[in-house]
């Protein structure tokens, strides 16, 4: 595991159709750089700004993710995304269906 990875990953609107997984720090960094110019905003450079001071050491890694969802929050492109129940995805089987 990157030792730049969050410890569980952050869903955002990406666009009025997608949703985006923002599992590493890289991501949290580059996110927000295409948000349009007209809305960044003080909250905007506080998280830009954690988020590159936990990338050279200066701050924890959980602290620039929180950063990152107080930011989506505000923002409201927050994503609450559950876990897909194991249900759904069905038991892992070898050919012909038996249990491997």
């Amino acid at each position: 595991m990157n030792d730049k990875t969050f410890e569980s990953p952050v869903y955002v609107k990406d666009g009025p159709f997608a949703i985006a997984e923002i599992a590493t720090l890289e991501e949290a960094l580059d996110f927000p750089e295409e948000w349009p110019v007209e809305l960044q905003d003080a909250l905007h450079e506080t998280t830009t700004r954690v988020c590159h001071s936990a990338h050279h050491g200066r701050d924890p890694l959980s602290l620039a993710r929180n950063a990152f969802v107080e930011w989506a929050k505000a923002t409201n492109i927050l994503e609450d995304i559950a876990p897909v129940p194991a249900w759904m995805t069905g038991p892992k089987s070898g050919p012909g269906g038996v249990l491997a």
